[in-house]
């Protein structure tokens, strides 16, 4: 069996194993498992309230989840969301982009393309948007974890889908420290072989009898995990929140500022031979796809004309560089036996979203002649050699290649975020067991303003951070570039040239009933989504003779190139309406037997729904003329998942095992190709983790086994009966370690097995094992230095393969995992 491993980013891991944290809750859990505080505490790995109505422990719980307490979370040292989630069982997470934009699965549900579309992200119980998978802004490039994390809180399948909105795969939730354990730590990192320095810092303490606050954040700058010749890094976080205790609850306010640049990684040229069953990969000379990046001081920003049709220009130090501010407000109190909760949130957020991808690479004469004909001859347009014409022989850089590459630059003017989540539960004595009813009102405004704005670029294909620009000139002195730039859109064409203004309203009234008597829970939930979807599309690409493409000097030399004279521009005078309703029923049941003290046994079935957001958006679903979206079935996409298993718990000792069968459908747009999907899946597979502890060593561990089906392809039928690309028949992780009074020292072992590249089931991706060590010493009270290592020995893994099946010239494309990183922290607590 080949292994592929999940890479846990730049210094590596202590894996915050979903094994020994454990924890799963009811719909509605019994009496005396009512707490006071909304969270639970990072102290108790047994609780969870995440898509639940009250706590409960794990073992009376009919639900598959997970809690990564923050004491394990920083033993990996400050990593992306992304990397703290790949060894939650069931869990799918592709990254490697970047800080965010990662894509999340769960039980073998389809990828998005981006983002997160079947699980929710929030934040303290609420999403940070109402859709995971908005195109280039995924929910979590608004998610950091730091020291104000108190612990992470996942919830697969189960009762997520009807305690919150477009969610029926499972929820994901950050919760922040609340200042209940005083004191606080600060924190220096640097990276050892590559560029990293961060500061994180928090503190927490009462103010007076009833009040008490945290606060916290962390500022980094550098270079990155990859050579690209420039800070990439630059911008951090601050939270803060203020708790009054009352005695029969609580109110608490909280306000966050996120301001956080950082690059993007796209897929890089490699080598790529052999076969489709066994692809021999290697990096090409002078460009290793474990460290080097397109990325490069010597590439000029992005010109383009804006979204108001004006010139300008966006450097690609941009990269992501989301800017969020929210304050919220939460309340528990029980009212003569009512418990009655309600959070609430706005944000402003905004931001940019610069990547450069690959679109065709060739030899120096190959390239050179398809743009400018026979005798073309190519020249470099920026960095050290600027000027100087690329002989047609030269192995430049050892590779021999150029390429072209396309720029996208996502300007998001408004991400913005309202949403309020009111609940009541109440418990009454119904003979000899205890009957729990929760009925609940969720509230949720979502804007999504954004434009996409391109040029294309050709380079050649350099690593270090020296990939510089080239321009062509036919063979007659025609120049078929300007600066470097061969068009100014993507390809001379006005494709994916978009602005979207559209705002979603959404209403959902939910409730649960549970009742528990003796061993036995028996729950069921309900939930309704309605939404109101309004706003306006413009792109040249949306057809009805909207125009797109026209001639503009965009140096002002008063000359129009052969670029200049394709211009992608937008028709600002021909928005297509965005108007339609949706509505969809969400249910969810099921008995817990909790047999005896250590051991439990548990089934449930669920059916939720998400409405479809953006992807389904510059597609023929939407009517050019109307705004509508005529047929039911293209609005949201249900989920259905059958699931059962057990759990036991003793003496150190925990095993977890649960089953499921989903069914899932799927409108989808998939990046790259930009083709429309209109699918059914189907999965099934098996979800194991485990732990145990002897004095002072401990072994957390998980797998999860699955097989999917593409169980009916509407738009290509071929596909019917194949497997979905990217899903390896197992994932799995291990950490053991060895922790005391003065060192802690272990490793997280991840890893995936082969899957396919594309649907079209041709090429095999590589499976992969990634191991990162780290070690922790305390010399003396209150002072601890870190040491960590990610993918300690080198290995290259694949997240993404463009290909379908080896080419004819030997060269692919794909993401990777990023090379080995070695990190170190010094940390002070007080």
């Amino acid at each position: 069996m080949s292994f592929r491993v999940l890479m846990l980013g730049a210094a590596s891991i202590a894996l915050l194993s979903p094994l020994a944290a454990f924890a799963g809750p009811d719909p509605d859990p019994a009496p005396d498992a009512v707490k006071q505080e909304a969270a639970p505490k990072a102290a108790d790995p047994d609780m969870i309230t995440t898509g639940v109505a009250k706590g409960r422990d794990r073992l009376d719980s009919a639900t598959s989840t997970s809690v990564f307490k923050a004491s394990e979370i920083q033993k990996l040292g400050p990593r992306p969301l992304a990397d703290l989630l790949r060894t939650v069982p069931g869990l799918r997470v592709e990254s490697a982009v970047g800080e965010g934009n990662a894509n999340y699965t769960v039980r073998g549900l389809p990828l998005a393309a981006g983002g997160s579309k079947y699980m929710q992200l929030q934040e303290d119980g609420l999403p940070v948007m109402e859709f995971g998978d908005f195109f280039n802004f995924a929910a979590d490039v608004l998610l950091r974890a730091d020291f104000n994390l108190a612990q992470i809180e996942t919830i697969r399948g189960g009762s997520a889908s009807t305690f919150s909105s477009d969610s029926p795969g499972g929820l994901i939730n950050l919760i922040s420290k609340t200042g209940d354990t005083p004191g606080g730590a600060v924190q220096f990192t640097k990276g050892l072989d590559y560029g990293e320095n961060r500061i994180d810092a928090d503190y927490g303490a009462k103010l007076g009898e009833d009040w008490r606050f945290h606060v916290g954040g962390f500022y980094r700058w550098g270079e990155g995990p990859r050579n690209i010749g420039f800070t990439g890094y630059r911008g951090g976080q601050i939270k803060a929140n203020i708790t009054r205790q009352f005695s029969n609850g609580y109110i608490r306010l909280n306000a966050k500022y996120l301001d956080d640049r950082s690059p993007t990684f796209a897929p890089y040229y490699f080598s790529l031979k052999g076969t489709d069953d066994k692809p021999v990969i290697a990096s090409l000379p002078g460009f290793d796809i474990r460290k080097d990046s397109v990325l490069s001081p010597h590439i000029s920003a992005v010109k383009t004309l804006d979204g108001t049709n004006t010139l300008a220009q966006y450097p690609v130090k941009y990269g992501m560089h989301p800017k969020s501010k929210a304050i919220g407000i939460e309340a528990q109190f029980d009212f003569g036996g009512w418990m009655i909760s309600n959070r609430a949130r706005y944000s402003e957020s905004s931001g940019d979203f610069l990547r450069i991808f690959p679109n065709t690479a060739d030899s120096v004469t190959a390239f050179a002649a398809s743009q400018g004909g026979a005798g073309a001859v190519a020249s470099y347009a920026t960095g050290p050699n600027a000027g100087q014409v690329i002989s047609p022989t030269a192995n430049i850089n050892g590779n021999g290649l150029l390429a072209l590459y396309y720029m996208a630059e996502t300007r998001a003017r408004s991400l913005d975020n309202f949403t309020n989540d009111f609940r009541a539960t109440h418990v009454w004595r119904v003979g000899r067991g205890d009957l729990t009813v929760t009925a609940g009102l969720y509230k949720a405004i979502q804007t999504l303003k954004s434009e996409w704005l391109h040029a294309s670029i050709d380079v050649d294909v350099a690593g270090d951070g020296q990939t510089a620009m080239v321009n062509v000139t036919s063979a007659g002195g025609v120049p078929q570039t300007l600066d470097g730039f061969y068009a100014f859109g993507r390809g001379r064409t006005s494709k994916f040239r978009r602005i979207f203004d559209v705002k979603y309203n959404v209403t959902a009234p939910y409730g649960s009933v549970n009742y528990r008597i003796g061993k036995v829970a028996i729950g069921g939930s309900l939930r309704y989504d309605s939404g109101r979807v309004r706003g306006s599309l413009f792109g040249a690409d949306l057809g009805g003779g909207r125009v797109g493409l026209g001639a503009t000097d965009m140096n002002g030399d008063g000359k129009l190139t052969a670029p200049e004279q394709k211009v992608a521009f937008l028709p600002l005078s021909q928005p297509a309406p965005v108007d339609y309703n949706y509505g969809y029923l969400s249910y969810s049941g099921g008995v817990n037997w909790r047999v005896a003290e250590p051991f439990s046994l548990f089934a449930r079935y669920s059916k939720g729904g998400r409405a479809n957001a953006d992807k389904i958006l510059f597609t023929p679903i939407v009517s050019l003329t109307t705004g509508d979206v005529t047929d039911t079935a293209d609005k949201y996409d249900a989920v259905r998942q059958l699931e059962g298993g057990f759990k036991f718990r003793k003496s150190g000792i925990s095993l977890n095992a649960t089953a499921f069968i989903a069914h899932a459908d799927d409108h989808n747009v998939l990046n790259g190709s930009a083709n429309q999907t209109i699918r059914s899946y189907r999965a099934e597979g098996l979800e194991l983790e485990g732990g145990i502890r002897r004095g002072a060593f401990s072994l957390t561990a998980g797998a999860t086994y699955t097989t999917a089906k593409i169980t009916l392809d509407k738009l290509d039928p071929t596909l019917t009966g194949k497997e979905p690309r990217h899903q390896p028949s197992w994932t799995f992780e291990a950490t053991p370690q060895v922790e005391t009074g003065l060192f802690t020292v272990g490793a997280n072992i991840v890893g995936l097995t082969s899957s396919y590249a594309q649907d079209s089931n041709q090429l095999r991706m590589p499976g992969f094992t990634v191991v990162n060590p780290f070690v922790q010493f305390r010399p003396i009270d209150r002072v601890q230095l870190s040491l960590n290592a990610n993918n300690v020995f080198n290995k290259v893994g694949f997240f993404e393969i463009s290909q379908s099946t080896v080419p004819a010239n030997g060269l692919g494309s794909g993401r990777t995992i990023h090379g080995r990183t070695v990190s170190a922290s010094a940390r002070f607590d007080f």
